[in-house]
């Protein structure tokens, strides 16, 4: 009896210990679903920036173009798949708090470094725009995702 018991127990904590890791593992894949998108979105921009811009817009126009861009990367990920990684409401809010800061963290270091290097800096390789970014897309993932 004491041995069942026993086992019963350490099948508990070994579930526990299963669901945090998932939960880790879930966080890291939206984090790193943000963060690719944001590179991608900002090779674009340095592509379309070296062929046409000449000036840059007003700071609020830059930052609304972002939120949209943003939204729309949301949109085209819930597209390519609709199930989000994280399952219960609680998962879910964090990781709209949360997946922002660390991929506005993110861009902002890759900026850090490409200014040590001598490069031109995007918006985007700013805290500010990247945060507006990767949280209007964790907003859509949120608000439409299954």
């Amino acid at each position: 009896m004491i041995i069942f018991i026993w086992n019963i127990r350490i099948g508990l904590k070994g579930r526990r210990v299963e669901l945090i890791v998932e939960l880790i593992l879930q966080f890291i894949g939206e984090v790193l679903l943000q963060i690719v998108i944001e590179a991608l979105v900002e090779l674009g921009w340095y592509s379309l920036a070296a062929a046409t811009l000449e000036s840059r817009p007003h700071p609020v126009l830059s930052g609304i173009g972002h939120t949209l861009l943003g939204l729309m990367a949301g949109g085209l990920s819930l597209w390519l798949s609709p199930h989000l990684m994280m399952k219960t409401p609680a998962t879910r809010l964090a990781n709209l708090i949360l997946t922002p800061i660390v991929a506005g963290l993110a861009m902002s270091a890759l900026g850090a470094w490409r200014r040590s290097r001598g490069q031109e800096l995007l918006r985007l390789d700013r805290f500010a725009y990247a945060y507006l970014f990767a949280f209007s897309m964790a907003v859509m993932r949120f608000a439409f995702g299954s």
